[in-house]
């Protein structure tokens, strides 16, 4: 299989998850909610922050060890269904969705939590939906038999 038959992701994820933060965050700033206490809001958002991350370098790390790539527009050489691929198909962009909840908590930004479902819908749409075409071409019933039983998200 040729890097011509690659995922057709044209968006890096992680950009998208930060412009959702920095949009929301401005939004913010502008018209500031005051609603959560600080300290609370840094405890629970440091450990949302922390567990995203954890989970994250979890699912990079079993990407190494097969030897394949991370970056979504390029051709995986593998297939990984070990450590967190057991419980999500998306293990880094659910990381990433956690990390994106833990600063937006600590920041008590709620336009960045009301960007929060707009941020997973280009995630699906644009990288997700076609990352889960070029894998079933590429693996085939592999790949159709791990869909059938592990979730996309959770």
């Amino acid at each position: 299989m040729s890097e011509a038959d690659a995922p057709k992701v044209r968006i890096f994820p992680p950009l998208v998850y930060l412009a959702g933060l920095a949009i929301g965050h401005l939004a913010n700033r502008w018209l500031p909610v005051d609603a959560v206490r600080v300290h609370g809001a840094w405890i629970v958002g440091g450990i949302l922050l922390v567990l995203g991350l954890g989970l994250i370098a979890s699912a990079t790390t079993n990407f190494t060890r097969a030897g394949t790539t991370i970056r979504p527009d390029r051709a995986s050489s593998s297939l990984v269904i070990a450590g967190p691929y057991k419980f999500t198909r998306n293990p880094m962009y659910v990381g990433m969705a956690t990390a994106y909840l833990g600063l937006t908590i600590a920041d008590r930004s709620l336009g960045s939590l009301i960007l929060l479902p707009v941020v997973l819908l280009i995630i699906r749409r644009a990288v997700i939906a076609n990352e889960e075409a070029f894998l079933e071409r590429r693996f085939g019933s592999a790949y159709t038999d791990y869909k059938a039983k592990v979730r996309r998200w959770l």
